[in-house]
């Protein structure tokens, strides 16, 4: 199984990511989310990977288009994965998956255990 990075190019974490995994001797299959974003399905499943109870927990929160959209009263989930797959900039990063695993780069070395280097 190839490790998948969503990965924002942009982002220093997302960046610093990439890098502890080069230094693993791990070459992940960037998915650059900015430029494809997941559907809201991927989302879904992405956001099971992770274990989290909701989508928001992947959300990027403090983003005006999060404040714009309206979106910290939304409770409907598929609503929040719909927002996302359409406003990428709202989705956490980076996001490494490994399998039926995932895990959020924040801090970078999250993303190890996913790898199975920890």
């Amino acid at each position: 199984m190839t490790l998948q990075l969503y990965h924002n190019p942009r982002c220093s974490k997302s960046r610093q990511t990439l890098a502890l995994l080069r230094q693993h001797g791990i070459n992940p299959e960037i998915v650059e989310y900015m430029k494809s974003p997941p559907s809201p399905d991927t989302l879904k499943a992405i956001v099971k990977k992770l274990d989290f109870d909701s989508a928001r927990q992947l959300m990027r929160t403090k983003e005006d288009v999060y404040k714009e959209l309206g979106l910290k009263d939304v409770t409907d989930e598929d609503a929040l994965l719909k927002a996302m797959s359409e406003n990428p900039k709202l989705i956490e990063r980076p996001i490494a998956i490994n399998g039926e695993r995932a895990a959020l780069g924040r801090p970078p070395e999250n993303v190890l255990e996913v790898a199975a280097l920890r």
